[in-house]
């Protein structure tokens, strides 16, 4: 049974929109960085999987610099073969185009993919997760520090919305040209028959709705880094700390349409120079307790009716009554430049492991899914409690993608075979746009 009864998730529903007006969240025009809207902003949060939005930008400077093009080799290494879900489970030495591996990480939120694509722009994790840090401080991320390229819970790592609306505005204004990969709808993968669908339920049901990543472990709720475009114009939301995939969606498409009524020319602040306030504090908020406690797993509104039919508490979406267009990826295919990690092997872990490799060696022991303690869990320092989160984050961001059929959670008919589109790649090396 979905839930105790009707009227007691009604009564969940209408408790987290009161909650959700309280959630840290900014919204930013793209061309101007103007501040549009904000709330928290300075507030301390996990980034969860919208981390991987750095990554990507890590990754398209490479390309535009010429260190790597899209067609560059991302090889799965032992280190990334061993993170935790949500991942794609490619055996050691799998190896895929960067482009490829782009669409994976974005869509499917795929953690060990994610990992490969850091070491091959940085050549080792430790090497990526400095300049992942490095860069966030020379663009202004006053009060953001990553300790990996996907967001798997770890201490030490935290951002804001106000960091977060800086660096997908300028992702957005400096590399147009693929903003195709954070809009894709679904991902057609090698070997699967039915495709994976993007967690970002705006896409296809809002108008103008691109992109950008959603993400989720215990200690954060629910975060989503949305954009849309129209007449030309783009708006970036940020929502942190949602209790379930509708709230942060229907906040994000509110958020966006109340952008696009506001006039950049009537706002003075840019996402630059907004006034720092609230508590200055360093403390990063754990709102673990409102997530994946029992109780709260056992009321947390999914955004279905009673009939199992999604429902929306925002005029900005719309239901989607097509199947998702999705985008094919596959392995192989790498001719581009090498990656910065072509060359190393993978070296056995000894029994004391020397310090130059670290880089290199570091997996972590399997851990017998069975054991995984996805409620009540620990301090995220611990590498089970990791996991655990990961596999509950897993299930959770894949709740209202594992339908791929319409909006009443159906599925399609086997007849029916999404259409399949390519994202073009540019051949040559892109000039930055200021």
């Amino acid at each position: 049974m979905r839930h105790r009864s009707f009227l007691a998730s009604l009564l969940v529903l209408y408790l987290s929109i009161g909650a959700a007006g309280a959630n840290p969240h900014i919204v930013v025009d793209v061309e101007t960085g103007k501040v549009l809207a904000h709330e928290r902003a300075f507030d301390r949060w996990y980034p969860a999987s919208i981390t991987k939005i750095m990554t990507a930008y890590l990754a398209f400077e490479a390309v535009q610099s010429g260190d790597l093009s899209m067609r560059s080799p991302v090889r799965i290494t032992k280190r990334a073969a061993a993170e935790p879900p949500s991942k794609m489970g490619y055996p050691v030495g799998t190896e895929l185009t960067l482009e490829n591996a782009i669409k994976i990480m974005l869509v499917k939120s795929a953690n060990d993919v994610t990992m490969a694509v850091g070491e091959a722009i940085g050549g080792t994790s430790d090497k990526f997760l400095a300049m992942m840090n490095e860069r966030a401080a020379a663009l202004g991320m006053t009060d953001t520090n990553f300790v990996n390229p996907h967001g798997l819970p770890g201490a030490g790592q935290y951002t804001t919305a106000r960091d977060f609306g800086l660096l997908s505005a300028l992702v957005r204004r400096q590399y147009p040209e693929y903003a195709g990969v954070f809009s894709i709808e679904a991902l057609k993968l090698p070997g699967r028959k039915a495709p994976v669908t993007n967690t970002n339920i705006l896409i296809g049901r809002m108008a103008g709705a691109d992109g950008m990543k959603t993400g989720y472990i215990c200690a954060s709720g629910f975060n989503l880094v949305a954009s849309a475009t129209r007449n030309r114009r783009t708006v970036v939301a940020v929502v942190l700390g949602a209790l379930d995939q509708q709230e942060r969606a229907e906040k994000a498409a509110d958020l966006l349409a109340a952008g696009f009524a506001t006039d950049p020319a009537t706002v003075s602040d840019t996402v630059l120079t907004l006034p720092r306030y609230g508590n200055g504090g360093t403390e990063v908020a754990d709102i673990r307790s409102d997530i994946c406690t029992g109780e709260a797993q056992l009321n947390r509104y999914d955004g279905r009716d009673v009939d199992g039919k999604l429902i929306y508490r925002s005029s900005n979406i719309e239901p989607m009554r097509r199947a998702p267009v999705a985008v094919a990826v596959s392995l192989g295919g790498a001719d581009g430049p090498p990656a910065r990690n072509t060359g190393m092997v993978d070296i056995p872990i000894p029994a004391k492991r020397p310090a130059g490799l670290r880089d290199l060696v570091l997996e972590r022991p399997p851990v017998d899914p069975a054991d995984l303690v996805v409620e009540g869990e620990a301090e995220p320092t611990a590498s089970v409690a990791e996991t655990g989160e990961a596999v509950a984050a897993d299930q959770a961001e894949d709740t209202m993608a594992s339908s791929p059929g319409g909006e009443d959670g159906t599925a399609q008919s086997a007849a029916v075979e999404p259409a399949i589109i390519a994202i073009p790649v540019p051949q040559s090396r892109p000039e930055q746009v200021q």
